[in-house]
């Protein structure tokens, strides 16, 4: 299955800039996100222009801030195994 993986740079809060590689959440596989996901279910409300992110180098969900991009943000089309997680991948109960 072929996925986005966008690279874009932001200026965070404190002025720093953070380049991130990412996937929206919103083109993620379902059982992905399964795997990730804890808590109440209750969604965390961002300030606008925040989006709640896959890092796939921090192999962790961040937020990318677009209000406050720097340049192009670009995006590849690629396998789901930069994930580090295979669709094909089931669990055993011994």
């Amino acid at each position: 299955m072929n996925m986005k993986l966008y690279t874009g740079t932001f200026t965070k809060k404190n002025g720093d800039e953070r380049t991130m590689n990412f996937v929206r959440l919103t083109e993620l596989p379902e059982q992905f996100l399964n795997t990730r996901i804890s808590g109440d279910g209750k969604a965390r409300t961002l300030a606008e222009g925040h989006e709640l992110v896959w890092d796939v180098d921090s192999d962790a969900f961040r937020v990318f801030n677009w209000k406050t991009v720097v340049g192009e943000t670009t995006s590849v089309e690629k396998e789901e195994t930069f994930l580090n997680f295979s669709l094909n991948n089931s669990t055993q109960v011994g």
